[in-house]
């Protein structure tokens, strides 16, 4: 199985270098490649001085214009599966072959990272998980299914979303929307527990200003995706 770790990247040179060396220690099979989402700090030149794989876009596309670039680099090249994994030290590389074990195990479409089953690690503030737990309300409204951390940037995909994400992917904050929109289409989903960490470098792109925005956007994002035929 040919295994890849997709990273976005958007000003991640204070800790790029710490998240590839976590997935070469923890995920040896994996292969990664990093994108950089045209960064304005000196993330291409961390990234060359030390030798990681990365792929430079020309102009800023956003979380999803990145993520979606690594699932086409995954389909271009062949890969069976890929993980989307966070640039900022807040993933742990440990779960990532526990997530392909279960993906097998269950014969899912997508398994999901939860920090909230087993409540370990860093949950996020109280304003977000308050957010999260509205956002997995209206998925379990709308489709049925209980996911107890929509929002979170941990997923790993097969083959086949990975080809439907190529060609169609949500641009903004895009995890409960291209959620959504798979398990509306009777793909199946499963979580498992994972820790993840407190951001140590950077800063969210979500702050507390757009936060209502954000919470309005996502939520008319993910009512249209439950009816989007893929």
């Amino acid at each position: 199985m040919k295994k890849l770790v997709v990273i976005p990247a958007y000003n991640e040179s204070a800790s790029i270098v710490s998240t590839v060396e976590d997935i070469k220690q923890n995920a040896p099979d994996f292969d990664y490649i990093v994108v950089n989402d045209c960064s304005t700090d000196n993330t291409v030149e961390v990234c060359k001085e030390n030798g990681i794989r990365c792929l430079q876009l020309p102009i800023n596309l956003g979380i999803g214009g990145a993520v979606q670039t690594g699932y086409i680099y995954g389909v271009r090249n062949g890969y069976d599966v890929v993980v989307q994994f966070d640039g900022d030290g807040q993933h742990s590389a440990r779960f990532l072959e526990t997530m392909v074990e279960a993906m097998e195990e269950n014969d899912a479409d997508m398994v999901v990272g939860s920090r909230f089953i087993t409540n370990e690690g860093f949950q996020s503030s109280a304003i977000r998980r308050l957010g999260i737990r509205f956002l997995s309300g209206v998925i379990k409204l709308l489709t049925g299914k209980t996911i107890t951390d929509p929002t979170s940037g941990m997923r790993l995909i097969n083959r086949n979303i990975m080809e439907i994400y190529a060609k169609d992917y949500p641009k903004d904050y895009p995890e409960p929307d291209s959620l959504v929109q798979i398990i509306a289409a009777k793909k199946k989903v499963i979580e498992i527990p994972v820790i993840m960490n407190e951001r140590t470098e950077g800063v969210s792109s979500i702050s507390p200003i757009n936060a209502i925005y954000y919470m309005i956007k996502v939520t008319l994002a993910i009512i249209f995706a439950r009816f989007k035929k893929i």
